[in-house]
């Protein structure tokens, strides 16, 4: 079960679907049948959400006013350690509203057929707890720190299991007031198709990563550098690598759900088209769903004569499954992920040297600090120079390094850890 606010709870989900009943991915908040009073409810929360992301972009009130929303869903300073378990405002109107009524629909059709429910938002997590769902409850966390929403109000008697990506969370859970054997550390849910071609099995390989990365090396470090430095690395790792590269140098430029960096993308659009043109280099911009985005991408890209060019691509589908298939088929002809520290941070373990946008948000400001501490990614520079300093960076095999760093270092198995936990327990 996931929620269509922004793209981060439905990616995950999307990973999860090959072991979902019928395959099928239930939209907590866009179900068939769902109450008017629930779609309301829903649709106010997610309209907040992106406007106040829009907003941040507006001169003289925008920063205030996304300053003041980030401080109602920030996360607390985790030093000094301490009991943060007393619920915040924010988890008191939620479960308000659920003794309300709300989700009691979608968990008594959920209790007719109750198998082992995974959810990607904690909305649903609480209500199933709150009506009495009769079946283990797991909530899968879809950022590297969380703040205390993510918690029911009595967390030491809560029987909701946690599926966390990084040892952050887990320890943070714990200070919430979650009891230890309720806390799986499983690493974040990535697509299968990214990682191997044997997830029919119960043990699974990164084979498909692997083989992805060692074409990757060649476009991230064509002098050698960083190959010459970790050579060893490399072969234990890798294997030998293949002669030539099998595509062109490739960006990938995630715009995020509610188009807030358009601008960006557009200005490193602008910075390359040179190479664009010259087939030197190929950007991806990333849509996502949203037609009107797409549009304005290609008005835009007309304007800077990219349009019908083979090295300018604008990602888009009109469903959030046919995006994400093509996304994640994308990534593996891409050699750099260029976006805001969303839960595409976790997509670094696939190899993918991540180039940070500005966050937004207060969880993406943590996601960025953890992809900086392990090395996985890089703080953006001046996108309107993204054809120097991009190139800098490759010509120093900085971001061959990231790469490898992600690949070594990031969890990969995620999708198989949480399958392993709750098909194991009820098997």
């Amino acid at each position: 079960m996931a929620v269509n606010m922004g793209y981060g709870h439905q990616r995950a989900a999307y990973s999860l679907r090959d072991f979902a009943y019928k395959g099928k991915v239930i939209c907590a908040n866009d179900y068939e049948g769902i109450p008017e009073r629930d779609r309301f409810i829903w649709e106010e929360s997610r309209a907040l959400y992106e406007a106040i992301s829009r907003f941040k972009r507006v001169p003289l009130f925008g920063k205030p006013a996304f300053y003041l929303f980030n401080k109602l869903q920030g996360i607390l300073e985790f030093y000094p350690k301490r009991n943060l378990s007393r619920p915040d405002m924010q988890v008191r109107q939620i479960y308000g509203l659920i003794k309300r009524g709300w989700g009691k629909d979608l968990i008594a059709r959920l209790g007719k057929k109750p198998l082992p429910l995974i959810t990607t938002f904690y909305a649903p997590a609480f209500a199933a707890e709150y009506y009495g769902y009769p079946n283990e409850i797991y909530l899968v966390i879809c950022d590297t720190d969380i703040a205390r929403s993510w918690v029911p109000l009595d967390p030491q008697n809560s029987r909701i299991n946690y599926c966390v990506p990084n040892v952050r969370t887990y320890e943070r859970l714990k200070l919430y007031g979650i009891k230890k054997r309720r806390i799986f550390l499983t690493g974040f849910p990535l697509p299968a198709e990214n990682i191997s071609s044997h997830t029919g099995a119960r043990a699974w390989t990164a084979d498909r990563a692997v083989s992805d990365i060692a074409y990757r090396l060649l476009n991230l470090d064509p002098n050698g550098i960083y190959l010459k430095k970790y050579q060893a690395l490399v072969r234990r790792t890798l294997g030998k690598l293949p002669q030539e590269p099998n595509h062109q140098l490739t960006i990938l430029f995630s715009i995020g759900g509610a188009g807030a960096q358009k601008e960006i993308g557009l200005a490193a659009a602008k910075s390359l088209a040179p190479k664009l043109k010259t087939g030197e280099a190929k950007l991806i911009l990333s849509a996502g769903c949203n037609w009107k985005l797409k549009n304005y991408c290609l008005e835009e890209a007309a304007k800077l004569g990219l349009d019908q060019r083979p090295g300018f691509e604008i990602l888009y589908e009109a469903d959030k499954d046919s995006y994400f298939e093509k996304f994640n088929n994308a990534l593996r002809v891409c050699d750099i992920l260029w976006t805001k520290p969303s839960e595409l941070s976790f997509f670094a373990a696939l190899g993918l040297p991540i180039v940070i946008a500005p966050p937004i948000g207060s969880q993406e400001d943590f996601n960025m600090s953890w992809l900086i501490k392990s090395g996985f990614g890089i703080m953006q520079e001046d996108p309107k120079c993204a054809d120097q300093w991009l190139f800098d960076w490759i010509k120093q095999g900085y971001l061959a390094e990231a790469a490898m760093q992600g690949l070594v270092e990031g969890e990969k198995l995620g999708t198989y850890h949480i399958q392993r936990i709750v098909l194991g327990e009820h098997n």
